[in-house]
């Protein structure tokens, strides 16, 4: 793999498992438009490569990410917003796109959660695969509080891992909790001390790279469509894509 020099955020690819570091530790990992488009290519670079089986997301120093960079937020609310030729905030790739691209990659995404995930810095783990965060992590989708919405597809992700009745709790009121609440409702699938999150995201990213991937990208295709269809049709969405598995392992 050709190796990528990034501001924002730090990538490393070795045994099978690429991770994606935002790497902003002075600002708790604020979210900036630069910050998204480094994220957005890096998993696509992830994606495209062969020697990569799982993508592990996490933050440098004290938190995973404190949500939007507050001074770039206030800049574009007030139309003085600018990122040179790139684009602006909420026109950016990770905004628009890059949920359905999660969501769709044939690969495992983990995400080691420890410290703050607020806002953006939440909402960007809710496409992902699996969630592990901190006992102690503070996590808080507070975007009524800044007369915002909730974006990257959260009003849908969202209900479906913790409930409606749950999701709009956490919308509505914008209220914080730890990750060992978020992991009895369901927002994160594990919650560990937080000096083993990232070991213990990566001990489950490694299971799951030691599995066939084309077997993988199969099982991903049917949960996605099935989530979406009624019981019949998800046996028979499973019946015709183990049919097309066991033709595309026979050609490996």
């Amino acid at each position: 793999m050709k190796r990528v020099d990034y501001s924002n955020i730090l990538f490393d690819a070795a045994d099978g498992l690429a991770t994606i570091t935002l790497n902003r530790p002075e600002k708790r990992n604020a979210y900036t438009v630069e910050m998204g488009e480094e994220v957005v290519h890096a998993f696509r670079t992830a994606r495209e490569d062969d020697a990569v089986r799982a993508i592990v997301l996490t933050g440098a120093g004290k938190g995973f990410c404190a949500g939007v960079d507050l001074e770039a937020l206030k800049a574009h609310q007030s139309g003085a917003a600018t990122t040179g030729s790139g684009p602006k905030l909420g026109e950016e790739d990770f905004l628009r796109v890059l949920p359905l691209e999660l969501v769709a990659c044939p690969k495992p995404i983990l995400v080691a959660i420890h410290g703050a995930a607020i806002g953006v810095g939440m909402t960007m783990t809710l496409p992902c695969d699996v969630r592990v965060a901190a006992q102690d992590a503070k996590l808080a989708l507070p975007f009524a509080k800044l007369g915002i919405l909730p974006g990257l597809g959260s009003t849908h992700l969202l209900p479906r891992l913790v409930g409606s009745a749950r999701a709009r709790e956490l919308v509505l009121t914008g209220k914080t909790i730890r990750g060992d609440e978020a992991a009895a409702i369901g927002l994160v699938n594990h919650a560990v001390p937080a000096a083993e999150v990232l070991d213990f995201t990566r001990a489950l990213a490694a299971d799951m790279a030691a599995i066939d991937p084309t077997v993988l990208a199969y099982a991903k295709r049917a949960l996605n469509e099935g989530a979406g269809a009624t019981l019949e049709d998800a046996m028979k969405n499973e019946q015709a894509l183990s049919a097309e598995l066991r033709s595309a392992r026979a050609k490996t």
